[in-house]
């Protein structure tokens, strides 16, 4: 197997990792009343913990984070998949960064209990970011600010949705219609669950209070709350389901463009310039 071939079986296997989680944590969110766990990613872990062979699923999981987290990498700092350098390139990948680091975190804590039972605390990453921030010289407005950057992240990945700009990545055949329309459901059930998240984030910052931030499942408890609620946590929740979908979909026609130390070298210098 080529150098090449390698990073491709790391990166698709990466997506259908995080397929598989966002597909769990749909579950979670339908039938909450019924399996008692958060729509959480470490909740949806920790649920899978208990089934036959559930630490040999996770740590499989872990693992496959573990490769997402490699190509997240690349895709930042070897800018594996083109993006550029202007002020939109480096905003795009610099969100790509913060990804490999929230995915390194899920993959460690996957890991930690399929190896050791005990990985870590189940608690919203975002509320410990909260109290990290607003514990920092003008955390409230910092906190705001990371609000905000959520909120524009949904916007985004809803519109990278709706504008279909995610198959200039892929190779789906031309009669995979269908697929389409899932990943497109996808991508704005995630933006929504994004900005939501968002809002809650930027109202924490408002109360200097950390414990107002939202997590994933926290986001869709304040979708519930809104006029027709029901309906939108529902929607989102299946969209949920539906961006799991996606990332299998990448798994299986993501065009993977494999980095060099030379892109690497060449990415790192131009910004430093």
């Amino acid at each position: 197997m080529t150098k090449g071939n390698r990073f491709d079986v790391l990166a698709k296997g990466g997506y259908a990792a995080r397929g598989v989680v966002f597909l769990l944590v749909a579950g979670l969110a339908l039938f909450s009343g019924v399996a008692g766990g958060r729509p959480e990613t470490k909740s949806a872990l920790s649920a899978l913990l208990g089934q036959p062979l559930g630490r040999v699923w996770v740590g499989l999981i872990g693992l496959g984070l573990l490769g997402f987290v490699a190509w997240r990498l690349a895709q930042s700092l070897a800018d594996s998949d083109g993006h550029g350098r202007n002020g939109k390139a480096l905003a795009i990948r610099s969100a790509l960064f913060g990804s490999a680091i929230t995915y390194l975190g899920l993959a460690a804590y996957a890991l930690g209990n399929a190896l050791f039972l005990g990985g870590g605390s189940e608690a919203s990453g975002e509320k410990d970011l909260a109290g990290w921030i607003m514990s920092q010289p003008f955390g409230s407005y910092f906190a705001i600010a990371v609000g905000a950057g959520f909120i524009i992240g949904g916007v985004v990945t809803a519109v990278k949705g709706i504008t279909r700009r995610f198959e200039r990545h892929l190779q789906i055949p031309d009669h995979k219609g269908i697929v389409t329309l899932v990943c497109v459901y996808g991508l704005v059930a995630r933006g929504v669950v994004f900005a939501a998240t968002g809002v809650l984030f930027a109202y924490a910052g408002f109360r200097v209070d950390p414990g107002q931030a939202g997590s994933m499942g926290d986001a869709l408890e304040w979708l519930r709350q809104l006029p027709l609620g029901s309906f939108l946590y529902v929607a989102v929740a299946v969209g949920l389901a539906a961006f799991g979908l996606y990332n299998l979909v990448e798994a299986r026609y993501r065009i993977v463009r494999s980095p060099s130390l030379a892109d690497a070298k060449r990415s790192i210098s131009m910004a430093g310039s």
